[in-house]
């Protein structure tokens, strides 16, 4: 059995749905400041689509706990669709996962409802820097499926930014064990605003390190390696092209393989 919630600042649950496999939940007012949207689960730790928004569309996120998402207010509006959360009726959505959705090959970086917050949901990212703490420039940016990156600053150009720190590091959770074997970074592309990272080393949980080289390319740039399996990886050893610019910065990663049967 879990629930889905919205619960006011206070705590006070607003709305609520409950399921064994599957809930639904339709919210039929507006969001305040200091709502928040709980995936309430107390089982073992298990895989779930889910949906806190209709404009964000879904996740599948592996669960250890309850998961809370803050409806975003003010300037952290910033980092999604302006069509989220707004109006006054939400569709929100949860499904216990299937073998077939937890095991296939795919994406295994990809949660569009990640957050600074979020200890209880994967994957997850973070990074020891983001450019002036904005939402625009968060960790989470990364990793929300959301690959424009011909600009910068306002969604849908989100990315993740390092305040021009060169001993910026990107770390990206996956909460259990998967197999990977090919990345895909999309690096910001707003030349000639932006610069680009011509070198750049990946550091895995199983103690081996990659580096790959990248050139000034919008699209997305693979780099496929030998099958290793993880629970984390880094990015880091960022080396930025001889340019007059800045600012290199990241607006997508993507990590593909398949879960460890355990």
């Amino acid at each position: 059995m879990f629930s889905i919630k919205v619960l006011k600042a206070d705590g006070e649950t607003k709305f609520v749905a409950r399921g064994e496999r599957e809930a639904w939940l339709v919210v039929t007012n507006a969001y305040e400041e200091g709502d928040r949207i709980v995936l309430e689960y107390a089982g073992a730790p298990c895989y779930f689509r889910f949906q806190a928004d209709d404009a964000l569309g879904e996740a599948l996120i592996y669960v250890t706990g309850n998961v809370e998402l803050a409806v975003p207010f003010g300037e952290a509006r910033n980092g999604y669709s302006p069509k989220a959360f707004m109006g006054e009726c939400h569709y929100i959505h949860a499904c216990v996962a299937t073998q077939q959705e937890i095991y296939a090959y795919r994406n295994q970086a990809l949660n569009v409802y990640d957050n600074h917050d979020n200890t209880n949901s994967y994957p997850h990212a973070s990074a020891n820097v983001e450019t002036r703490n904005e939402a625009v420039f968060a960790a989470r940016n990364a990793i929300d499926g959301v690959c424009a990156n011909s600009s910068h600053g306002l969604w849908p150009y989100t990315s993740w930014g390092i305040n021009r720190n060169p001993d910026a590091v990107f770390k990206l959770e996956f909460g259990r064990a998967v197999e990977i074997d090919k990345a895909v970074i999309y690096l910001r592309a707003d030349f000639p605003h932006d610069n680009w990272w011509k070198e750049v080393t990946f550091a895995f949980s199983d103690g081996s390190t990659l580096t790959a080289s990248l050139e000034k390319c919008a699209d997305g740039q693979e780099i496929c390696f030998e099958k290793r399996v993880v629970t984390w990886l880094e990015l880091k050893n960022l080396i930025k092209a001889e340019q007059e610019s800045p600012f290199p910065a990241l607006t997508q990663l993507a990590v593909y393989g398949t879960v460890v049967n355990s």
